[in-house]
């Protein structure tokens, strides 16, 4: 096992969730694909050698800590603090010196351990502010001192169930009197060891083999994707190019390789016992809220052109529902995903110019509205192959109104409420891969197609009958669905990581 001795950022993430229970896919709807953080506690009871005797303190370590990681993968403990309870007892000689603050430097030994091997590292200077000494015959319980700090970084070189346990104690008591004077003698440096053998680490870690998927090639950077378009904005756009060819690093048959691993693996099942798969987790342990941005382009087949969508503002909820069903290697997870502009559910407006009938410019805005119950984000994946391949399917259901319509430049008043008779239903579907990370996944993105059929529409016109006219123009041709969209998706800003680098969340750039 290697430990890294350099000092790490800080990266205060206050990530906490559920108690002692936190699973690797608070951040990301599938088994595996990218490993969480959890905030790590553990409280030990410590002997320290004072002058007037051993006293028994109470230690609670704090740290930030991920749930897994790739061997010789590098570590960053994050929001390290040792909290040290001294007794009243322990601050007798202080007050004899007639001291009116107490703080201290700590120096922690953290045993790292995976397998059979074990090293030892040392998280020093770390600091504790001064803190008030309680007068006589006041505050029984002593002092806390809160020492925090940058720790070193930890790599383990072999797989396996790693652990992260706190060792031997040292504090360097510094004593002030009321004007702020060192008191004599101005220090006390204690050498405190663990009060019991009972085994209790700070964290366990689940370390795999970094051999495992292949990495692929570099490949050449994508050119700049155009600008994020502003809604408001007249967008002539060009339809978005139907996909042609692969996510860098993702297998060209993802989908189809999602399906046939499935199928493989239900089939190879058939007529066996399946114990006690599937196992759902209720949602109250895994879920937590994220929020993004999405924009990208829809088709209008008829009008041979394209209006622009987005940027969507998109508040998400994760792990509403998550089945791991290991007979199977599949792990099915739910989200929910609702848009908001204005405090409305619906998407940005948009204004698009197109030529109506291949000769006429009508331009027109264009508001995508959310209706019924939030969209739904269903995540399949695969975990019996090591890049643990997934499906991401979003189903929502929408309602288009339009209005500010123009003809040849000339107003077309269509009323308040020209919009589809009814909701239609826009699926986008994403394939991806977490092991190396490729193609869309919940968590970091990337694009999302599919496509939507779009009803007739009603309401539009006043003093005449608009519907036809927009109707033959826009909607589909019976109930086909051929209006193309590809949409892109920024990484998530979960919330239980409000200082991560996708916070705030991002607008992206949309990709046609």
């Amino acid at each position: 096992m290697t430990v890294d001795v350099r000092a790490a950022a800080r990266r205060p993430l206050h990530l906490a969730l559920g108690g002692a229970l936190v699973v690797a896919t608070a951040l990301i709807p599938s088994a595996e694909s990218v490993a969480a953080d959890q905030t790590s506690e553990v409280t030990l009871p410590y002997t320290c050698p004072f002058p007037s005797g051993p006293e028994k303190v109470e230690v609670a370590v704090k740290a930030v800590l991920p749930v897994s990681a790739r061997t010789e993968e590098t570590i960053r403990p994050g929001d390290v603090s040792v909290d040290v309870s001294l007794a009243r007892s322990a601050l007798a000689q202080f007050t004899a010196l007639e001291a009116a603050t107490l703080s201290a430097v700590a120096e922690l030994t953290v045993r790292n351990t995976v397998g059979e091997h074990t090293a030892d590292a040392s998280w020093q200077q770390l600091e504790a502010p001064a803190v008030p000494l309680p007068p006589e015959g006041e505050d029984e319980d002593g002092v806390v001192l809160t020492a925090t700090g940058d720790v070193p970084t930890v790599a383990f070189g072999s797989p396996g169930r790693a652990t992260i346990a706190p060792a031997a104690l040292s504090l360097t008591l510094a004593s002030f009197t009321e004007d702020g004077a060192p008191t004599t003698p101005p220090e006390l440096t204690v050498v405190c060891e663990r009060a019991d053998d009972e085994e209790r680490p700070l964290a366990e870690i689940t370390v795999r083999d970094s051999a495992g998927p292949t990495t692929p090639a570099p490949t050449p950077d994508a050119p700049d994707a155009p600008d994020t378009p502003v809604p408001g904005e007249d967008d002539a756009a060009e339809p978005p190019a139907k996909p042609d060819r692969p996510a860098p690093g993702l297998d060209p048959d993802a989908h189809r390789r999602i399906d046939d691993l499935t199928e493989a693996r239900l089939e190879a099942l058939d007529g066996e016992d399946p114990g006690s798969c599937p196992i759902e987790i209720p949602p109250e342990w895994v879920m937590t809220t994220a929020e993004t941005y999405a924009a990208g382009y829809a088709n209008a087949v008829k009008l041979d052109g394209a209006a622009a969508l987005g940027p969507a503002f998109m508040k998400v909820v994760l792990n509403k529902r998550y089945i791991n069903d290991s007979c199977a290697s599949t792990v099915d997870v739910t989200s929910e995903v609702e848009f908001e502009y204005q405090g409305k559910r619906q998407l940005p407006p948009t204004k698009a110019t197109f030529l109506s009938y291949g000769f006429m410019p009508t331009t027109a805005t264009m508001v995508l509205e959310q209706v019924g119950p939030p969209a739904v984000v269903q995540t399949h994946t695969v975990t019996n192959t090591p890049t643990y391949p997934e499906e991401s399917t979003v189903t929502a259901q929408l309602s288009m109104r339009l209005y500010d319509v123009k003809v040849n430049g000339v107003p077309l008043d269509v009323g308040p409420d020209c919009r589809t008779e009814r909701p239609f239903e826009q699926v986008l579907k994403g394939y991806g891969q977490s092991y190396p990370p490729a193609g869309y996944l919940v968590a970091t993105g990337g694009n999302l197609t599919g496509y939507a059929h779009i009803p007739p529409f009603k309401g539009c016109g006043v003093g005449e009958n608009l519907d036809p006219l927009f109707t033959s123009a826009i909607s589909s041709v019976g109930k086909k669905a051929d209006n193309y969209t590809k949409m892109t998706q920024a990484p998530l800003c979960v919330a239980t990581n409000p200082d991560g680098p996708d916070c705030p969340p991002k607008v992206p750039k949309p990709e046609r």
